[in-house]
């Protein structure tokens, strides 16, 4: 009889978790605006096309967060980040964090083909900066990299143009 009891219990249990694993907290048209960029990626310089590193990108947290694990192609250099739509403030958002100790805080939205998120300000030197980074999900399913340095100046330089091919691995999933 107990042993019939507690199978019930656990039956009850997993019957109401599955009732609530139907909730979809992150399933809305804006939650899903960058999921172009998941997978797993050999990162190559525009410029060039010399390599530039390898990154997985995968939706985790029950599909609210996007993770990214970079690897340079200069050894011993990596970083990750999250990625996740902020409900309250209507904008995507972005921490990095490197092996360096390095921090970038960025914000935004996407804007057709291209997820736009952009710094605060900083400074540097006395001179005052903002880091915009651009996505672009291009036609052929490589996805664009495109990191300014935007000055007070107006002066611009690219910190990182890079495209992301899907790795050879992955390609004939």
């Amino acid at each position: 009889m107990r042993k019939s009891v507690l199978i019930l219990t656990i039956l009850f249990q997993f019957a109401l978790y599955a009732q609530n694993d139907d909730k979809c907290s992150c399933c809305s048209e804006n939650h899903r605006a960058f999921d172009f960029w998941i997978g797993e990626w050999e990162v190559v310089n525009s410029q060039n096309g010399s390599p530039a590193g390898s990154s997985v990108v995968s939706r985790e947290e029950n599909g609210c967060v996007i993770h990214e694990k970079w690897t340079s192609a200069n050894p011993g250099y990596t970083g990750t980040s999250l990625n996740f739509f902020n409900a309250e403030s209507n904008q995507w958002e972005q921490l990095w964090v490197d092996n360096v100790g390095a921090v970038l805080k960025l914000k935004g939205n996407r804007d057709g083909n291209k997820m736009i998120l952009t710094s605060d300000e900083f400074e540097k030197e006395g001179k005052k900066f903002r880091n915009r980074i651009t996505w672009t999900k291009n036609d052929d399913g490589t996805v664009r990299q495109f990191w300014e340095v935007l000055g007070e100046d107006e002066k611009t330089s690219i910190a990182f143009d890079g495209l992301y091919r899907k790795a050879e691995k992955t390609k004939n999933r």
